[in-house]
């Protein structure tokens, strides 16, 4: 199985390309190549740090490649600010748009006493239904590290607690994002990964 790794130059592969080979996928990074997407069994995108560095993906015309391929019903998969991606955008930065095919925005974590970035292990209460979280009992743990996040809403697969509900993961038809890094979160998170490999087989 070919997985195209999308890299917008902001964060380090090399965890989330390490565990898709342990699982026995062929991950093929692109960091502009239009061509690997536009031939791509499955896609993800992870993502760390600022949502504005997502401006690279519509910079090399890639945001356009991977929604024609989300359109063809290619499984995608964003994690962390990859999954903020697919929102409509995030009030980290206004001016950046997300892909939206979810239309809500992602939002900062309101003012608490607890710490903000949310950084370790939380749970997941797990919504019925969900492809990506087959077999993951309730009360698993994943690991999360972030300051924003997206809302509650119908396309919400999993819900997490911290300071506030908040979407842990995100599903609708063949496009899903996860907010916790699966590829730092144990058994729990190669259960995941592995279902995503296993969509359509």
């Amino acid at each position: 199985m070919r997985v195209t790794v999308i890299d917008y130059k902001a964060g380090n592969l090399t965890s989330v390309l390490k565990t898709l080979k342990h699982l026995g996928a062929e991950p093929v990074v692109t960091d502009g190549d239009w061509s690997l997407v536009e031939s791509a069994e499955r896609i993800v995108l992870p993502g760390v740090g600022h949502f504005a560095a997502t401006e690279r993906l519509d910079a090399t015309g890639l945001t356009g490649a991977i929604r024609a391929a989300i359109a063809r019903g290619v499984p995608f998969l964003g994690i962390c600010v990859g999954m903020q991606w697919l929102y409509a955008g995030s009030t980290e930065a206004p001016q950046q748009p997300g892909l939206g095919h979810f239309p809500e925005s992602c939002t900062r974590f309101a003012e608490s006493t607890e710490k903000v970035p949310h950084v370790g292990w939380n749970s997941l209460e797990v919504r019925e239904g969900s492809r990506l979280l087959a077999g993951v009992e309730p009360g698993e743990f994943v690991y999360f590290t972030h300051s924003y996040k997206g809302p509650v809403t119908a396309d919400t697969a999993a819900v997490t607690q911290y300071i506030e509900p908040f979407a842990a993961a995100v599903e609708r038809a063949n496009v899903m994002g996860v907010q916790f890094h699966p590829e730092k979160s144990g058994a729990t998170g190669l259960k995941i990964l592995r279902n995503f490999l296993e969509m359509g087989r």
